[in-house]
């Protein structure tokens, strides 16, 4: 009897943890798609990839998780950009998209991609 009491305890707990993962990628995922479309970007592949998630106290001094997530936009229809999500809790934290691709390359730079894009 007691073993089935532990067996349905962890059961429980181990459920409400998966449903608590669900909705906080749920969430990240909003966001990711949120800051594309503010930023004028496209993100790729429509969804967020969990990376790492760590134990972490929060402003009120209680323990929680912090999740980190990535996805991938382009904003140039060629390059493949990563961008990520931090949530904590289930609770949106922070969102970042990585360097836009003018910002990093000379024009120099871009006809000589563009040069081997068509040897290609």
């Amino acid at each position: 009897m007691e073993q089935a009491l532990w067996f349905s305890l962890a059961l429980g707990l181990l459920a409400w943890f998966w449903q608590a993962n669900v909705e906080a990628r749920s969430a990240a995922n909003e966001a990711a798609f949120g800051a594309c479309a503010e930023a004028g970007v496209q993100m790729l592949d429509g969804t967020v990839v969990f990376r790492s998630w760590r134990l972490m106290r929060g402003p009120d001094d209680r323990l929680g998780l912090r999740r980190h997530y990535a996805f991938d936009y382009s904003d140039d229809g060629i390059s493949r950009r990563q961008g990520f999500v931090t949530m904590r809790g289930r609770d949106v934290e922070l969102v970042g998209l990585g360097p836009r691709s003018e910002e990093h390359t000379s024009g120099l730079q871009s006809l000589a991609y563009l040069v081997c894009r068509l040897l290609l």
